[in-house]
């Protein structure tokens, strides 16, 4: 059987543009941080090595009877000032890029997937690439659906409303998760995750 992470994990699944809280369990990525817009060199790179090394951790582990779809690509962002983020000043943003590993996957195997990666074409940033656990937490999290441009409104209405009028601070990076492929569907229909770990300040 072929596990489905999109169709088992409560987070990633999210109501279109709801506020949900719920508590996101510690997760593996696979991760590559940099900086700037996603148009980048450094972004594309980040996202060529991170699918094949995905890909042959996907097939080592079929090999060993445990078959699965490689989750959607991920990406913390942030920004010295956060205001560059919800104003849209891209040139501003750091960001890690990531895709979900099984938490069976192990570091020996995740050597083993970059020195065959390496072996065929060796993505530039391929030295730069980390197995590493994130622990979130407490989180809101919705589903945008649009142009990842579209999304400032909601995050102001995030930050500066559902946040304090819930006695919560934010904690982590604000996470999106990219549940449609831009490649494939149009810029109105980009259907994404966005995610902020938040606690409880009381009253």
């Amino acid at each position: 059987m072929k596990l489905d992470f999109k169709k088992s994990l409560a987070g990633y699944k999210a109501k279109h543009n709801e506020f949900e809280l719920l508590d996101i369990p510690e997760m593996q990525y696979l991760m590559v941080d940099g900086h700037g817009t996603p148009h980048s060199k450094d972004y594309v790179s980040a996202i060529e090595t991170l699918y094949p090394v995905a890909y042959a951790l996907k097939f080592m582990s079929k090999q060993k009877g445990k078959d699965y779809v490689v989750p959607p690509l991920e990406g913390l962002w942030w920004a010295e000032d956060m205001s560059a983020y919800t104003e849209d000043r891209k040139d501003e943003w750091d960001w890690t890029m990531m895709i979900m590993t099984p938490d069976w996957i192990s570091q020996s195997m995740f050597s083993e997937a970059v020195e065959l990666v390496k072996s065929k074409k060796a993505p530039s940033s391929i030295n730069k690439l980390r197995l590493q656990t994130l622990n979130e937490g407490l989180c809101v999290q919705l589903l945008h659906i649009g142009s990842y441009s579209d999304e400032a409104p909601i995050l102001r209405k995030l930050h500066h409303e559902f946040i304090p009028e819930n006695n919560l601070k934010m904690t982590g990076k604000h996470h999106e998760i990219y549940i449609s492929d831009p490649r494939k569907v149009a810029p109105e229909k980009l259907k994404t995750i966005l995610r902020q770990p938040v606690e409880n300040i009381g009253h």
